[in-house]
Parts: C-alpha cells; structure tokens; sequence
C-alpha cells in the first residue's frame, strides 16, 4: 500500500490518503460488510452448572452449543455465586463472582477487560444478581471495553422504579439485546423505550430429541402400560401443581390406568427460606384426595440426559402455573421441542408457543378445565398424535444448534456496527475536584536548589525566600 501524501493548505496539515489505500481500505470495509467476522473470545456471564437453577442450565447448554459449532477455545464463562462456598464448577468457568459483592463485579469487569475478551453475552435476571433489582450487575457492565450483547430471561409488564431504571441502563450499555418472546421484545419498546432494532430474538434453545413413542421410555421410571401426566423442573409454589392433583379422581373416574410424575428437586431459595413444605403439602393432598398412588415425587435435580427420559415417557405434559407474567418457560420450551401433547395455563410464553394448535389452553387455578382436556386428549389418539407432531416441527427452529447460530449472528451484527460506528473507551476514572484544598507545601526540593547564606558574596543582606500559595480563587492565566 503506497504511503499517504502530506500537504498542507491554509497553514493546516493535512492528510490526503493515495488512490491505492482508498481502494486498499475499500475492499477491507466490502469484505468486512459482506461477511462479518466471529468474535475470537467470548465470555458468557450467568449462573451455572451445578448450581441449580434455570439460568444455570440454560447459560450452560448454551455454552455447550456454541462450542460445539464453532470451537471450545473462543469461550468462557462468569457464574454468579449465591454461597460463601461456591461451586465446583468445570475448566470453562474461568471466574465467579459473589452475588452480593459489589467489588466482585468490578473485579470480574477488569479481568474480563485484561484478559482481552471481545464480546461479553449477558444472561440477565433481576434475582440473581445482587443490590437493589440486581443493580450490581451494572457495575460490571460500565467498565467493560468490549461490546455486550444481553439475553432478558425476564421482562415486565409494570417494573418498579428500581427495575425500571436498572433495565434502562442496561439496554443502554448492551449492543444488542436478546428476547425469547415477541411479547418480550414488544415489552422492551413500550414500556422501556428500546427501539425494536437494537433487539433480536432468539428462542429458547432445546434439546435435539427424536420423535419417539413414550413407551419408549415409560419402564425406566416403573409405568410401563401406563399413560403418563409431566410436571418438571423446580418446585416452588406459583407452578400450580395442586391442580392438576386436583384434578386427578375426575380423570381417573375415566381412565384408571394414569400416572402423575412430578420430577424435580424444590427451588435451593425455596428450600432454605421456608424448606420443603409446599412438597409435603403436595404429598398430603394427594392422600386427602385419594390419588396418592398414582402421584409419584421425583425429587431431585434432574439433569439433561434424566430430563429427556422424562419428557420422552410423558403422554402429555402439564404446565398448571399460577400467574400469566411468565415472558419465558425453559421446561415448556423443552417439552414442546420433543413432541409432546402439552396442557397449559395461559401464561405469556405459554400463549406464544401453543398458538397453531401446538397445545391446549386452560384457565388459571381451574382444576377442572384440567382434567376436561386431559380426558379429552386421553380419549382421542389421533387429536393427541397430531398435536405432537405439530409442536416437534415447529420446535426444529429451537434446536441448541440453530440458537448458537443465532447467537453468533446477533455478536457479528454488533462486531459490524462497532465497525461502523467505533466508540471511544474511557478507562481512566474521573477525580473528584475539592476547590476549597490544597495539598501541603513541600519546600525540600527548594532547599536543595539553593545556596546557603554564608557562601553568598555579600552576606550583610539578609537571606530570605518567600513563597505564596495561590489561593484557590485566584484565576490563572493562560
């Protein structure tokens, strides 16, 4: 490439590049506009495995799904710590942070800034972060230098004031921003003022499950020849599962031959706040209705692999929560990818996904609606199969593997806009000015600059050095 020309013009320089590095620079920018390059290094902050949670499994099948399509060496995760302890976490967790630390997360901005990382994936949600709606999450994020794309797992309809101001600053220090819901993203632009082209969706990733009958799997967990009813993940008292109890003697008043599964450990906040008591009163009604043997507790933290054993014994699956502010559901997002029959409350994730027929819709706390669809399902294969089947398609867009494309489609949108439109990284920090002081006057480098009396040429004259302090009003001139 030629070297550029230096001329001058009016007494300014100037520099005028040659005609050869204006083309040179022009196929740069048309090949980095036609094809956006990867991030080399990216850094996933979020809760993670073993800590058991929902933000904890999806930050690491979302790890794993991007490292399997594009290369372990370009990723690594922050986890946020809820314990003194910790966790034992895998070789990809490269530092953690402790939740209600606010030096943490400054910490953690200025390894993630040494260690050069050029993009940060933010999984945000408001209560797994510490400070006031998770706002110590901002401290991190306002010292970072690289770009930061921010998946919301929750956003909502009416914020308090602190989740108001803490999710306007971070749309205002995420590049992009990641929903899983149409609802999501609509939210975002109503209430939080985000325009609609700083937002990308991209589904909540799912396992890739064959499309196989539940009998399948049915032996494994003891009801084989049975037809099976799911309920998975954390238990925790807004996920309803006294309903669909409630509704098992009108069920089994038409098929005897039916079987509850209720699989997953109670919610770790849960337990340590109140311990186990919504299972044991789970447990308890269940007897006081007469149902007791056909209602069986998995309870433990399944993992993946358990997960989709499970999923792949139900004949049809039951999410019955309590409340419609629910923007995303990770087990219903799971359960709608293998293929199963699904009954729902019509939370807001809920009413997104079972649109077209993908699943059936009953009211909130409405035991009996429940045990109407379910019978309704159980007496007719054919409306049950081709429920299933209309779900598992429509799940193939959800696959782990096309969401960490999608993924790495938004990080190179945002590489491309830095490109365009670069922005000045300030590292210094600013001093607070005190006007009113003054530091104290040190006088020995004068001393040992001059001469002492008694060498002067003429000693009669007194020896004197006055100095004065500028006081802080006095105005300098330029």
């Amino acid at each position: 490439m030629a070297l550029p020309i230096t001329a001058f013009s009016d007494g300014n320089l100037e520099v005028v590049p040659s005609l050869s590095s204006i083309q040179a620079v022009s196929e740069v920018r048309s090949r980095s506009q036609s094809k956006p390059s990867l991030p080399s290094r990216i850094a996933v902050i979020g809760n993670y495995l073993p800590r058991q949670c929902g933000i904890a499994t999806f930050t690491t099948d979302l790890c794993a799904a991007i490292s399997a399509e594009y290369g372990t060496a370009r990723l690594l995760a922050l986890p946020v710590n809820d314990t003194e302890q910790g966790y034992d976490y895998p070789a990809r967790v490269r530092w953690s942070l402790a939740q209600d630390d606010v030096k943490s997360y400054q910490e953690a901005a200025e390894f993630l800034n040494f260690n050069n990382i050029d993009m940060v994936c933010l999984q945000h949600e408001y209560g797994i972060f510490g400070g006031p709606a998770g706002s110590h999450i901002l401290h991190l994020l306002r010292g970072l230098k690289m770009p930061v794309v921010t998946t919301l797992h929750t956003v909502l309809r009416e914020p308090n004031p602190d989740q108001l101001v803490v999710m306007e600053e971070i749309a205002e220090l995420s590049d992009r921003l990641i929903v899983m819901s149409q609802l999501s993203s609509q939210f975002l632009q109503e209430i939080f003022k985000v325009p609609g082209s700083k937002i990308d969706m991209v589904p909540h990733g799912v396992p890739d499950l064959p499309f196989l009958d539940p009998n399948f799997y049915k032996d494994r967990f003891g009801v084989e020849g049975k037809a099976v009813l799911l309920t998975f993940g954390l238990l925790s008292p807004n996920k309803g599962i006294e309903n669909v109890i409630q509704a098992l003697p009108q069920i089994l008043a038409k098929h005897k031959n039916v079987a509850y599964i209720v699989a997953g450990a109670t919610h770790p906040h849960i337990l340590r706040r109140e311990g186990d008591k919504y299972r044991a009163s789970l447990q308890a009604l269940a007897k006081e209705v007469g149902v007791e043997s056909h209602v069986i507790f998995h309870d433990r933290f399944v993992s993946p692999e358990e997960m989709a054993e499970f999923i792949g014994a139900a004949d049809i699956y039951i999410t019955p929560y309590r409340y419609e502010e629910q923007v995303v559901s990770g087990t219903l997002a799971y359960a709608l990818g293998a293929g199963k029959a699904i009954i729902s409350t019509p939370y807001w994730h809920a009413i997104e996904l079972l649109d077209d027929r993908r699943g059936a819709l009953v009211p909130f706390q409405n035991p009996a609606a429940i045990a109407n669809k379910t019978i309704e399902l159980l007496n007719t294969p054919a409306l049950r199969h081709a429920m299933r089947k209309r779900a598992y398609l429509f799940g193939r867009d959800m696959v782990w593997k096309r969401v960490a494309q999608g993924y790495m489609e938004s990080f190179s949108r945002v590489r491309s806009d830095r490109m365009e439109n670069p922005r000045v990284q300030f590292s210094a920090r600013a001093i607070p000015k005190a006007l009113d002081q003054l530091p104290e006057l040190k006088l020995d480098h004068v001393k040992a600059l001059t001469d002492e009396p008694e060498c002067c040429s003429t000693p009669s004259l007194p020896y004197r050095i006055e100095l004065r302090a500028i006081p802080p009003t006095t105005t300098l001139a330029d």
